[in-house]
């Protein structure tokens, strides 16, 4: 592919552009249809809500707590239908009012090159659609979460989290998105396939480095001290030959009161974080068991499958990409006369969506396997299922 800014067919083609030719007809009804799709999807989970407890969760839950997870599940539906749509909304009218060719003209004089244009355009995008969410994620956070009674977030630390969040974006995700455009730029048909292998690398790297450089950038982790809890979390995970390294405590208590287990690292480097939250409302049993389900996912080996699957995606996603860039038809859409890789990453993730909607249905249910086989192995090996029932 060339450096230069090629041209979608001149005026003609944006005569014969806009929303309406075949790219953006596909576009629009895949917007629409997973919108629809996913209010259906709330509308049945709603309805299959049993107003009485469950006979076999009469032990676990009182009516009281049934009927205020009931509220809880409601209440995050409505909003979930509210950030939707305003999602969608707000994609329409940037596109429609001709948002993504308005970008590419301001950017485009400054004469940084496809690399450097390219970073301004998706750090643009990417940026307005975070402070477009804003709203919504403090609404979430201090509404929502607080009726429930399960937020700890300082205004501080939301702000603060945001602004770690976009660096992290920039350092991260800046170096790996300028060499993605850099080899669509140079690489000729091969490029989707070196893209592949960056990324893939990329990714790998990031989580191998994650659990001492990213992660404490967000929560304090702390070595679990001598004790009952600490002496039965090793106790099991040499039960199950679980290569164990360290137990650290999270402080998720900064932000809610929910509580989670989960293990870093790789090879015999393995580690588990509780969260205080976790550690602070389960007895021992019922923490061992909570882990033990994370192990579960481990031993049943969906960490390596879930890895696989994912850049198996993301080499189908990329391949399909370089497919699209040269479809003059695709910016045209958009109302653009050149066809810069850079928006064209953009318009491709939009035409392939209708794809990601069969994947997205059956990477559910395979996610909901997996956890019936956490769920499983929990239970066999701590040998009762009541402990994680109690702990969930």
């Amino acid at each position: 592919m060339a450096h230069e800014r090629r041209h979608a067919g001149g005026r003609g083609a944006l005569d014969r552009g806009g929303p309406v030719n075949v790219y953006g007809t596909i576009i629009l009804a895949a917007l629409v249809v997973e919108f629809a799709l996913g209010r259906v999807a709330d509308v049945l989970n709603l309805r299959a809500l049993d107003p009485e407890v469950p006979a076999e969760f009469r032990d676990v839950y009182d009516g009281a707590r049934y009927r205020r997870m009931q509220e809880y599940t409601r209440a995050r539906a409505r909003f979930g239908l509210l950030s939707s749509t305003i999602d969608l909304v707000l994609l329409l009218a940037f596109w429609f009012a001709g948002g993504f060719a308005w970008l590419d003209r301001v950017l485009e004089p400054l004469g940084l090159g496809p690399v450097g244009t390219g970073l301004l355009y998706l750090g643009a995008l990417g940026l307005m659609r975070l402070l477009a969410g804003v709203p919504l994620r403090w609404w979430s956070t201090f509404v929502i979460e607080e009726r429930f009674g399960f937020n700890r977030t300082a205004p501080k630390t939301f702000w603060t989290d945001l602004v770690k969040g976009i660096l992290l974006a920039v350092v991260l995700g800046g170096p790996l998105v300028a060499a993605v455009l850099w080899l669509f730029a140079i690489a000729g048909s091969r490029a989707w396939l070196w893209c592949w292998l960056a990324c893939a690398a990329y990714m790998l790297a990031v989580e191998f480095v994650a659990p001492a450089w990213i992660m404490p950038l967000f929560n304090r982790f702390k070595p679990l001290g001598d004790g009952p809890l600490r002496q039965a979390v090793l106790t099991y995970a040499r039960s199950v030959s679980f290569p164990l390294e360290d137990v650290f405590v999270m402080d998720g208590s900064r932000r809610s009161t929910k509580g989670n287990a989960l293990f870093t690292g790789f090879g015999r480097h393995k580690r588990i974080a509780l969260f205080d939250t976790l550690v602070d409302k389960l007895d021992t049993d019922e923490v061992v068991a909570v882990l033990a389900h994370e192990i579960g996912h481990y031993k049943r080996r969906h960490v390596i499958q879930g890895t696989v699957v994912g850049v198996l995606h993301l080499g189908a996603l990329l391949f399909a990409i370089s497919l699209l860039l040269d479809r003059a038809g695709l910016f045209a859409a958009f109302g653009m006369a050149t066809r810069p890789v850079y928006a064209g990453l953009v318009f491709s993730a939009l035409v392939l969506m209708p794809a990601g909607l069969p994947l997205a249905i059956l990477l559910h249910a395979v996610s909901r396997r997996h956890e019936r086989q956490a769920d499983a192995f929990a239970a066999t090996t701590t040998g009762s299922g009541d402990r994680l029932a109690r702990a969930l």
